[in-house]
């Protein structure tokens, strides 16, 4: 497959991912604002600090108000990582491949762009409703893809990008609640601590799983090893690395558990840490820490991802 091809199928299926993950980072914040007690101060700053973007937007907007916030992580089309910016970019690269991918998949995703564009039009909006359509065109999208494409390595391209950007924005999502969205360390244990946890994994779409696998108790420790060492969640980031390593040894032919490049080796031996990782361990070397470094692991696979398959190879 053509390293251009790859690229725009793998940037495609990230865009989508990232903006659904916007959605989902933003609607926790109205969730818990719905359901806190009334006088628990608001906190947007938090939001737009986890992105690493917050330079540019107190140049831009100054204040870290609801309004101010949700509209540079939603409409702000100068923001490369906006809503609409992401699902720009997507539709854009699916543009670049429309002989390669379904028909049904341009469909959908120029639909949801136009979706989104509309939305940025109207005066008054109901957030609520509209993140969850974007989460709803979101996985309309992974369905009609999964559906309609053939499942070689392009697809495999896609899916790695969808994975590997869920991984880093669950890792966000947690991360806001767990070491800055908790106003205050005498709330820890309380009414309005649980409810920040229930709607963290609201967030994520964990909730209702979370629950049905008997995990009845609401505590920061289960719902952080839910959501970052469960095997079977499509969410966790155990999951989501697990299944980018399959995807990965699909495109290179290399059996499971070897590795001839360095980007086979290098998730291999991430989904390996994960895969001997106790949620002990985690807490003990600091909760904020250990999902900072897995951000940046998760970035520089993305980097060695890019410099195997991507990158323009000069001509001998």
């Amino acid at each position: 497959m053509l390293s251009r091809v790859a690229d725009s199928i793998y940037w495609m299926n990230r865009y989508v991912e990232r903006a659904e993950n916007i959605a989902r980072f933003v609607d926790v914040n109205l969730t818990l604002l719905l359901d806190s007690p009334i006088g628990t101060s608001q906190q947007w700053k938090p939001l737009v600090l986890t992105t690493g973007d917050l330079p540019i937007f107190e140049e831009r907007y100054g204040e870290a108000s609801a309004d101010n916030v949700i509209r540079f992580l939603t409409f702000d089309r100068a923001y490369p990582n906006s809503i609409i910016s992401c699902l720009n970019a997507a539709r854009e690269n699916a543009r670049s491949v429309r002989e390669i991918i379904s028909s049904e998949m341009w469909q959908q995703i120029n639909a949801f762009y136009h979706f989104v564009n509309d939305a940025a039009n109207e005066e008054t909006l109901n957030f609520q409703t509209f993140f969850s359509e974007v989460k709803l065109a979101s996985h309309l999208f992974a369905g009609v893809a999964s559906a309609t494409m053939t499942h070689n390595d392009g697809w495999h391209f896609g899916l790695m990008g969808r994975l590997l950007e869920r991984a880093d924005k669950t890792s966000r999502i947690v991360d806001v609640k767990y070491f800055i969205l908790l106003p205050s360390v005498k709330d820890v244990g309380t009414t309005l601590d649980q409810l920040q946890w229930i709607a963290l994994l609201r967030s994520a779409s964990a909730y209702e799983m979370y629950r049905k696998r008997g995990l009845h108790r609401i505590t920061p420790t289960s719902v952080a090893e839910f959501l970052v060492l469960d095997r079977e969640f499509p969410r966790s980031i155990r999951y989501c690395i697990r299944q980018a390593e399959r995807s990965l040894h699909q495109i290179t032919g290399t059996p499971e558990g070897t590795w001839n490049t360095e980007i086979e080796r290098y998730l291999g031996k991430l989904r390996s840490d994960l895969d001997y990782l106790t949620i002990s361990d985690v807490m003990e070397s600091g909760l904020h820490e250990f999902l900072d470094n897995l951000q940046r692991r998760t970035n520089e696979v993305g980097i060695k991802l890019s410099e195997t398959f991507f990158a323009m190879q000069p001509v001998n």
